[in-house]
């Protein structure tokens, strides 16, 4: 079958998700026409997957669908926005019927789990991209900023950290075999973006970023945003058992540099520490601390040996990597 551009439009993405009462006029006109509730911010943000770049061809296209999404849903976290909205663009090299209906199934499943609603876009023929702007709404009051932090306050972090970037090597190496590495594959093809947290954290954190280049890098933003240094406890990073046992062998890079986690890095002034973690728990979202923001220049690694060093790994950066 030959498909046009209004044809894959209709086929595949007008009723893709759901509908929402603040969208009063979806896909289908030259212009999505949207009511944000008053006294909320709009919160967006937008990434690009590039084939090659940031996905491996042979990639399942449901979780491509869901990683477009969850990677932009991560980034409205970080600000404690709650979403709303979602733009699509997609360029692809032919229509390949199954490959898009799994892409859209896996990209509305996630929607439709935080109440998301696919307002418009774009489909172009060319190399494989997809690029996806989301839409929430956020408290001005209360949104979490990278620039907040303070010297004293305890740093955070969500999830475990080194699990996609340790599936992705093992792929490059064709070693990915068994159950550790399908849950690894899992931690990469198809990330949990921690919106709960994010609202939970809202009015709650100090400041806050989604670990997307790696543990060290964000830090990094952190702490240059908020004119702050931090020292951080390696021995308490939260790590599964195969990025633990890199680290056993000395190799950090994982842990530290290997960026896809999509967790929520996060300093929390020492007064606010129990209450935080209560809200944590209450909410099911696992929270691990990691060590404190300090008055001083750089970010210091504690290694388990008790060695100290000022020296981070770069993480990954579209023009360098």
């Amino acid at each position: 079958m030959s498909f046009s551009e209004f044809d894959l439009i209709r086929t595949y993405f007008s009723h893709a998700t759901g509908n929402r009462g603040d969208v009063l006029l979806g896909i289908g006109d030259d212009c999505a026409l949207l009511n944000p509730p008053a006294g909320r911010c709009l919160a967006i943000s937008i990434d690009t997957l590039v084939e090659g770049r940031h996905f491996l061809p042979e990639v399942d296209p449901a979780a491509l669908g869901h990683k477009a999404l969850a990677v932009n849903l991560s980034d409205l976290a970080a600000m404690g926005a709650e979403p709303a909205w979602v733009t699509l663009a997609i360029t692809l090299p032919t229509v390949d019927e199954v490959w898009l209906r799994a892409f859209v199934d896996g990209f509305a499943q996630l929607a439709a789990a935080h109440n998301v609603q696919l307002v418009g876009g774009d489909t172009t023929r060319g190399p494989l991209s997809i690029t996806v702007q989301v839409h929430g709404f956020v408290d001005p009051a209360l949104a979490l900023r990278r620039s907040g932090g303070r010297a004293g306050d305890r740093l955070f972090v969500s999830g475990t950290v080194g699990d996609a970037a340790l599936a992705l090597q093992r792929l490059r190496d064709n070693a990915a075999h068994g159950t550790e590495d399908a849950c690894l594959l899992a931690r990469l093809d198809r990330p949990t973006p921690r919106v709960a947290l994010g609202r939970v954290l809202a009015g709650r954190a100090n400041a806050a970023i989604d670990v997307s280049d790696g543990l060290a890098a964000d830090l990094r933003h952190i702490c240059e945003a908020s004119g702050v240094g931090a020292r951080v406890d390696l021995s308490r990073l939260p790590v599964s058992p195969a990025v633990a046992a890199a680290c056993d062998r000395g190799d950090w890079h994982y842990a530290l540099a290997g960026g896809d986690d999509y967790e929520l890095l996060f300093s929390v002034g020492a007064d606010q520490v129990d209450a935080v973690l209560a809200a944590c728990g209450a909410a099911g979202e696992p929270v691990q601390e990691i060590g404190s923001l300090v008055d001083e220049e750089g970010i210091a690694l504690v290694y388990p040996d008790g060695r100290v060093s000022k020296e981070i790994p770069d993480g990954f950066d579209h023009f360098r990597t």
